[in-house]
């Protein structure tokens, strides 16, 4: 699938960061085989040492991006420990990409409630059984969590862990790229200023 119209030509024209990229996770949505979603997320430790993964994206709007996750995981408990994070999208059936720097908070428990509620049984159980970033055993230990945990909420719908919820992250940094010929890409920038955005047009 070809961008859309709105997209395809120059958008450096472009004034509203979150407009534009609302627009490319659209194109992303009807061209990318797996995952359009799927962004690299950025974090440090509490030595300042990185890491990075994928996660995905589960909610955008103004107020920043979304994703989900166990908070005693290493990225959970990086980023209540350094509030911070860069993330980077990359669809490569558009050649393009999207860097992203900000603020990180927890969304409300109203808000992990609700889209918990939305997973299937089997994540949710999941998200009990399993003890992420922390040494297993081996995987029948992981099944047997599992089993332990189907058992126990047998006949009812496991409510959300405490230490499962969610991340918003929001923007101080928005950065769009687009593949073009000799590696004279289009890159531009926008920075938050006081609540309004800053655009510039980069050397590649």
């Amino acid at each position: 699938m070809k961008p859309t119209e709105l997209t395809a030509g120059d958008f450096a024209t472009y004034s509203d960061p979150y407009e534009l990229f609302g627009l490319w996770l659209t194109d992303a949505e009807g061209s990318e085989i797996n995952d359009p979603n799927a962004m690299s997320l950025a974090t440090v430790d509490q030595d300042g040492m990185p890491d990075i993964r994928v996660v995905l994206l589960k909610g955008f709007d103004r107020d920043g991006l979304v994703f989900y996750t166990n908070f005693e995981s290493d990225k959970g408990r990086q980023l209540l420990g350094q509030p911070r994070a860069a993330l980077c999208f990359h669809w490569k059936s558009l050649r393009r990409q999207v860097r992203i720097r900000g603020t990180v908070e927890p969304v409300s428990s109203a808000e992990a409630d609700e889209y918990y509620a939305t997973r299937p049984r089997g994540s949710r159980i999941g998200a009990w059984a399993s003890r992420q970033s922390r040494p297993l055993p081996d995987r029948a230990t992981l099944e047997k969590a599992v089993a332990d945990y189907e058992e126990k909420f047998e006949g009812e719908e496991p409510p959300r862990p405490d230490h499962w919820s969610g991340f918003r992250i929001k923007p101080v940094q928005m950065e769009f790229w687009h593949d073009r010929p000799f590696r004279l890409h289009d890159r531009v920038r926008f920075d938050s200023e006081g609540g309004d955005w800053r655009k510039s047009r980069l050397y590649p």
